[in-house]
């Protein structure tokens, strides 16, 4: 059986990703400097990942929750066979990854709900929302170093381009 190519990230989830990291870096860049921009940037992942959430209800196969949110014995199966080099493929995410997108949703809904509430009345002047805020970014960041050095290992040791696969949304099985 030879290696195939297979279509694994539809369309709106690839544009949801790179979406996001245009996203999250612009409003990273012009955290001090445009406010307007930072803003804008803010909100255009917050919707993001509003859509996303969405999708992962109705959207194709890998882009759906059900496929790739792993029961927590699942999740410690597949470390446990990672650490040991004998992890099994998966056609979408793995339960590591499962785990890594879900804690990035989390974490920018987060960023974008108090960078919002930093501009309300409410929250105007509030510490512990721009602490909360920073930290978050601060820690989101901190993940996506991992995500990307991640997803490098991983296409590495597999010999599969898996940042070329969010592009074209096709992987090698």
């Amino acid at each position: 059986m030879g290696i195939q190519r297979v279509q694994v990230w539809d369309l709106p989830v690839r544009i949801f990703h790179w979406g996001l990291v245009a996203a999250f870096l612009g409003a990273w860049l012009t955290s001090e400097d445009a406010e307007t921009v930072h803003h804008l940037a803010g909100y255009t992942a917050l919707g993001l990942v509003a859509f996303r959430l969405l999708w992962g209800f109705v959207g194709g196969r890998h882009a759906r929750f059900a496929d790739f949110v792993p029961r927590p014995a699942a999740l410690a199966n597949y470390v446990r066979a990672a650490m040991q080099r004998r992890e099994p493929r998966y056609r979408g995410h793995n339960p590591a990854a499962a785990v890594m997108i879900l804690f990035l949703l989390a974490m920018v809904a987060l960023i974008g709900t108090t960078g919002w509430l930093m501009t309300t009345d409410w929250g105007w002047g509030v510490d512990w929302l721009e602490e909360t805020h920073e930290a978050a970014v601060n820690l989101t960041a901190a993940a996506v170093v991992v995500h990307v050095a991640a997803a490098i290992y991983e296409s590495r040791r597999h010999g599969e381009n898996l940042v070329r696969a969010m592009v074209d949304g096709y992987k090698r099985l």
